[in-house]
């Protein structure tokens, strides 16, 4: 059996990103310091769902990333306009209108366009600005396909994006380990539900309890291409509650008196997970629309059709069929579709074998 809600709240929560952004700030003060940084903007470019944009805008609070990166002021969130459709002129004014002279930050670049004639000019005056040196020190979150899309676009623009390492194995137990354990420092055990192999603990140099590790944080890390967001979506559905009736633990848990006490949690191997396949189609539509909705982090359905050239009719039935199939989704409030995380390597794969361009990562 699944975990209970409840269960999986507590072992497998969404994360909070307040550290995220201390580590951020951190990191960039670090590297002006030592002379790695030198540039008064500087481009964090991450894949979706690594927290990229969530940690940015913890910026705007007072608190330690506001007080170090920043010489001590309170960052600004710079938000899009409601309606992306620019002239030139119209870019440069708007842009005049926001005060770029203290820290600034922009969470997201991928909210401020859309690939469309009118739809280029905020980004495209914002990179002038940043090239000339017309504004003061900035951090701009983007994510991999809108920078793989406009570090095409603007060739001779070289902004030097800053990147966070992917999550190997080692990288993934500490942080699944953390987020279980919340801010105490409660031991957590995770087991496959097939062999009783170790996942967490992660094991230690100077450990004496010889204990069988599985390599499911490894083949995870692989699988996500060291994506967080991704790693924890497939981490949250691979949890149950016991392991398989028939599987062959050690010796000693095979004791009832302990085996209640055996794990905090069972893993089913990444085989027999059942994760989020791409409908069969023989038409292209498909990988237009799941291409416009990364390119620019996720977008409405209006939005979705001036990009792709699509028709509403025909949207809504793509994104329904989708929708049914975890690969996308639609949040309530504002009505944006996005890709899910669990989806995303799935996703991933099918613009690949389209042969539409992917992001780097």
């Amino acid at each position: 059996p699944e975990l209970s809600a409840a269960q999986k709240r507590r072992l497998a929560p969404e994360p909070g990103y307040a550290d995220q952004a201390a580590a951020i700030a951190c990191g960039l003060e670090d590297a002006r310091q030592d002379g790695s940084l030198s540039r008064e903007v500087v481009f964090l470019v991450a894949p979706p769902f690594s927290g990229v944009e969530q940690a940015l805008a913890c910026f705007s609070g007072p608190g330690q990333s506001g007080s170090i990166e920043g010489g001590g002021e309170e960052w600004r969130i710079i938000l899009p306009p409601e309606a992306l459709s620019f002239d030139d002129q119209d870019a440069c004014e708007w842009w005049d209108r926001q005060d770029l002279s203290r820290p600034w930050v922009i969470p997201e670049l991928a909210d401020f366009w859309l690939r469309c004639l009118s739809g280029l000019a905020l980004v495209k005056e914002l990179f002038r600005r940043v090239a000339n040196g017309d504004t003061g020190t900035g951090i701009v979150g983007c994510s991999s396909w809108c920078w793989r899309y406009w570090d095409q676009y603007l060739e001779n623009a070289q902004m030097s994006p800053w990147t966070p390492a992917p999550m190997d194995a080692e990288r993934l137990g500490v942080w699944f380990t953390r987020l279980a354990s919340g801010s105490g420092n409660r031991v957590v055990t995770a087991r496959m539900t097939s062999d009783g192999q170790y996942v967490l603990p992660l094991a230690k140099p100077d450990d004496t309890e010889k204990r069988k590790y599985s390599t499911f944080l490894r083949d995870l890390a692989a699988l996500s291409r060291g994506n967080p967001g991704v790693a924890l979506a497939i981490w949250q559905r691979s949890l149950r509650a016991r392991p398989d009736d028939d599987a062959k633990l050690e010796e000693a848990d095979e004791k009832p008196k302990k085996q209640s006490n055996a794990a905090d949690c069972w893993v089913v191997p990444l085989a027999r997970l059942s994760l989020p396949a791409m409908p069969q189609s023989k038409e292209s539509v498909t990988g237009f629309v799941l291409h416009g909705l990364l390119l620019h982090n996720g977008l409405d359905m209006d939005s979705l059709e001036t990009v792709t050239g699509v028709s509403i009719y025909e949207l809504s039935l793509v994104l329904s069929r989708l929708n049914r199939a975890e690969l996308v989704v639609c949040d309530q409030a504002s009505k944006r579709w996005s890709v899910t995380p669990i989806g995303y390597p799935t996703v991933r794969r099918h613009l690949q074998s389209w042969g539409f361009p992917l992001d780097q990562f």
